[in-house]
């Protein structure tokens, strides 16, 4: 089994990149002498329990959490298993795992529905800003960050102490700074910006603990959507969506109503084999203490050799709209899979569907958030169960919307009910199966 690593690195701003179980916590709640202690808020300032270590070097492993949104964790999970990795643990934002720096950047490089990916490099009990400054201040810093470099600091805090996320960022910046002008007499620019070297603070009532953010800008966001369109499914959630599917990555795939071509796209990089890394050249691990390019350019020779070619490979997007069909062709071309998608410009019910049958039918229609949009979307949703019905026989359809209510104006009954959420919107994937003549046997 390959190790996995990761390192933690964020921006001068408050996050919710993650929110794993304090039970990993469990260890920190003894003191030196292996006393059981409750992890109770102390209003005075102490000096706080000692640091569990976990020293940056990219041949060391640590604990890793891969992040990702909110229900994407079982495909994120599919695909870290898919690279080899073993996870130790699952929640709903995210994947645990243990390895090395060198593991991060395969991982980086590889997964689809991945945000961020973090590597654990210090544990320790802190009451209050004050107890986190002294912690961390004697951290060897030097070690991550380039005295000539420049880093930013991103958290997630719940601290009864602290009412305002920034001013934790700050401490954390300023025990940075302290420590290179202690050692150094120098130090480092920082400020928002991902783009560089980014620390991760998760600080839940008296625990801690400080990451590398090995990817800096999520990972989300696959770099082929320049134009983005009107309000566009994150390219994340659009390929975990597909991977709920039960499309065998050979057969059509039909997606009308494609707006800027996001499913479509998704759908011909996963048949290909094309993976996120090939389309984004700057990650938070390139700009780390100790990193070597080579590394990075022998994962990028793995991804250029996996790609395949997909002889007869059908995906079919169609939009009413002229500029949406141009959007989605620049964008697949930014992709490198213009030649696998046909782009045309029709009202969804004249999209051609191939008779063979045995592929999908995605779509991803408005919801509706004003009561007259809503009323006027109902005869929408009507017309879309019975296209299903009339032309798409033999295939799979699937209709992703944010709208449990419109979802029951399209008349079918699904076959399953696949949870997701889009921004703060509790979504669905409903699954119908368009039995052609007898039913088929899967």
């Amino acid at each position: 089994m390959p190790d996995v690593g990761v390192y933690g690195v964020c921006g001068l701003h408050a996050s919710t990149r993650f929110n794993p179980s304090s039970t990993r916590f469990n260890h920190l709640q003894q003191d030196s002498t292996n006393n059981p202690q409750p992890a109770t808020h102390n209003s005075q300032s102490t000096t706080p329990n000692r640091l569990y270590l976990h020293m940056p070097r990219f041949h060391s492993p640590s604990r890793i959490i891969v992040t990702c949104s909110n229900r994407l964790s079982p495909y994120l999970q599919s695909e870290i298993e898919e690279l080899g990795f073993k996870p130790v643990r699952t929640f709903k934002t995210g994947v645990e795992l243990k390895g090395t720096l060198l593991d991060c950047i395969r991982l980086n490089l590889n997964l689809r529905c991945a945000s961020q990916v973090l590597f654990s490099v210090a544990e320790f009990k802190a009451f209050n800003a004050n107890d986190l400054y002294r912690a961390l201040v004697d951290f060897p810093w030097e070690d991550i960050i380039a005295a000539d470099g420049y880093f930013s600091i991103s958290s997630n805090v719940s601290n009864d102490t602290i009412n305002n996320s920034l001013f934790a960022n700050v401490k954390v910046k300023d025990a940075i700074v302290d420590r290179f002008r202690n050692q150094t007499g120098t130090r480092p620019d920082s400020g928002p910006e991902l783009d560089r070297t980014v620390i991760h603070l998760y600080w839940k009532e008296s625990l801690a603990e400080v990451f590398i953010d090995t990817s800096g800008e999520t990972l989300s966001k696959h770099g082929y959507r320049k134009i983005p369109g009107k309000a566009p499914m994150l390219e994340s959630l659009a390929a975990a969506s597909l991977l709920a599917t039960k499309w065998d990555r050979r057969s059509p795939v039909v997606n009308p109503m494609c707006g800027s071509g996001t499913i479509a796209i998704e759908a011909a990089l996963i048949a290909t084999h094309r993976k996120p890394g090939l389309l984004r050249g700057n990650y938070a691990f390139m700009h780390l203490v100790g990193y070597k390019e080579q590394w990075y350019e022998a994962e990028f020779t793995k991804l250029e050799q996996q790609v395949k070619d997909v002889p007869g490979l059908t995906i079919i997007a169609t939009d009413i709209s002229e500029d949406a069909i141009q959007v989605s062709k620049i964008n697949a071309g930014i992709a490198g899979v213009e030649e696998y998608i046909q782009f045309s410009v029709c009202d969804f019910e004249d999209t051609p569907v191939p008779e063979s049958g045995n592929g999908i039918v995605y779509f991803n229609p408005e919801y509706g958030d004003r009561l007259g949009t809503e009323k006027n979307l109902e005869l929408t949703y009507k017309r879309l169960g019975d296209f299903l019905k009339q032309k798409c026989k033999g295939y799979f359809g699937y209709i992703f919307t944010g709208n449990l209510e419109l979802a029951k104006k399209i008349g079918l009954k699904p076959s399953r009910r696949i949870e997701f959420y889009t921004s703060k919107i509790d979504c669905r994937l409903f699954e119908y199966e368009l039995y052609s003549g007898t039913r088929r046997k899967e």
